[in-house]
């Protein structure tokens, strides 16, 4: 397996009979004197599901925000669905369907379950109330929460709390093109979570992109979580993603970066910062 490719081995780069829903050009992240991102090249066929891997600081949460439209990046480019992304989310009038499942819940207490999932819909005003109430229903089924729809976040383990995340995540505006793939993006999706709790979860993250007809974005530290829900990884470092492959080729492959994020050996290529 290439080492330093990031173009996918399942995808021919030169293929036109698809558009990527992701595609790094030469992309560049700066803080300060050091860049977190220098020129990534990175390329996501529609369906994938990608996890994207490395120790602490390495860059892993800016690649998200980047996707997200939370950031904008130093130089380089960023496409997504094949449209140029030059502005923040906030900026843009149609933005590109990216949902972002954060490691924290981020649940509004003082809002039912239904409320909080269907609070997209209910802002955006465009569909009759019992419209609404179907189609969040439908979502809260999906990740087996149909019970909870009229309990309140507090009311929940963390492990429900996420999974309520998820049902939020396949809601999806009615005014979206029906042709268009969401990309969903999940952050440490089974982080404090115990090994029975992230099974689910790591079973949902599949099951959510699958329903909701889209791509995913994992970022995690947990092997688990890693191999379960993706089918292709890249690993970050030093600002470059050094190696990208299947699931089956990570856990067997001799590439030293990955050998020492699978093993945790204190020896190999990635040392911790000096502070």
């Amino acid at each position: 397996m290439n080492q330093l490719s990031a173009i996918s081995p399942l995808v021919n780069a030169r293929d036109s009979s698809y558009k990527p829903v992701v595609e790094m050009r030469d992309l560049t992240m700066q803080w300060g004197a050091h860049p977190v991102l220098d020129g990534v090249n990175l390329l996501m066929k529609p369906g994938e599901r990608i996890a994207v891997v490395g120790p602490s600081g390495a860059g892993k949460s800016t690649v998200l925000r980047l996707l997200a439209g939370l950031q904008l990046p130093t130089a380089g480019e960023l496409r997504l669905f094949d449209e140029p992304q030059p502005y923040l989310r906030l900026d843009q009038r149609r933005p590109p369907d990216v949902r972002l499942v954060f490691q924290n819940p981020a649940l509004l207490a003082s809002l039912t379950v239904e409320e909080n999932v269907g609070f997209l819909l209910n802002r955006l005003g465009r569909m009759p109330a019992a419209q609404i109430r179907d189609r969040v229903m439908a979502c809260l089924d999906a990740v087996g929460l149909y019970e909870v729809a009229a309990q309140y976040p507090g009311q929940l383990s963390g492990g429900m709390q996420k999974r309520v995340s998820f049902a939020r995540a396949l809601i999806d505006d009615p005014d979206r093109d029906e042709a268009t793939m969401p990309l969903l993006l999940y952050d440490e999706p089974t982080a404090g979570l115990d090994p029975v709790a992230s099974t689910r979860i790591e079973d949902l993250i599949v099951k959510t992109t699958t329903v909701a007809e889209g791509s995913s974005v994992v970022v995690s530290h947990v092997h688990s979580t890693i191999e379960r829900t993706a089918e292709r990884i890249v690993m970050l470092y030093g600002g470059r993603f050094q190696w990208d492959g299947t699931v089956d080729d990570y856990r067997t492959t001799d590439n030293p970066y990955v050998v020492q994020f699978r093993t945790g050996n204190l020896r190999g290529p990635m040392q911790p910062a000096e502070h």
